[in-house]
């Protein structure tokens, strides 16, 4: 497993060329996106400055994807509401949401695929894929807000971003909080679903 060593080196140099420090050799986006397909984990230092690159990199191998004719993974719907997240009060709590949604799906990957075949079987369109992604966003969705009631991290960044008519609602200050993260996970599920119906 990629977590059980440590992560290959990858150098980018200024002529933009990437150097693959466990081979010895240059490498293209394209070969790091095998590795990433492999599972094998790495990262990309800058040659000169030592800085880490890697999210940049990453990026950029989804860009090249996504440029690719029919490789488009990622909704315009879902890339506006990604732009808007920046800056927002629940800029915070999205990385964390996006990461436990994936590493789920990942989890779940092959029940998920057994009900997309169902689902497209039945159709060439799939009317019953959309449900089961639905369902399956949902399900995400309770299991992220039960993981957030045992752990919240978030609580102090919550506080004092309450709506008007909060404070009424809640008796205590305590409440106030979580009564401020239950509206903010409400928003992001209302916004998860109106995605998800717009695709």
């Amino acid at each position: 497993m990629a977590s059980e060593k440590e992560p290959t080196v990858i150098k980018k140099y200024a002529n933009r060329r990437l150097y693959h420090t466990g081979t010895s050799s240059y490498v293209t986006l394209e070969d790091l996106a095998g590795l990433v397909r492999a599972g094998e984990d790495f990262v990309v230092y800058d040659a000169k400055s030592g800085e880490d690159i890697t999210r940049s990199v990453l990026a950029q191998i989804i860009f090249d994807e996504e440029a690719k004719d029919g490789q488009n993974l990622l909704p315009i719907t879902f890339l506006r509401q990604l732009i808007r997240f920046y800056g927002d009060s629940m800029q915070a709590l999205v990385p964390r949401y996006l990461e436990f949604s994936m590493d789920h799906f990942t989890q779940d990957q092959n029940k998920f695929r057994e009900q997309m075949a169902k689902a497209f079987g039945s159709s060439a369109f799939g009317g019953n894929a959309l449900d089961a992604i639905q369902a399956q966003t949902r399900a995400n969705m309770q299991m992220f807000t039960e993981a957030f009631r045992m752990f919240n991290p978030f609580a102090a960044t919550a506080a004092g971003k309450a709506k008007q008519g909060a404070a009424a609602s809640e008796p205590a200050a305590k409440g106030d909080e979580l009564g401020d993260l239950k509206r903010e996970l409400n928003e992001m599920r209302e916004r998860l679903d109106k995605l998800s119906r717009s695709k």
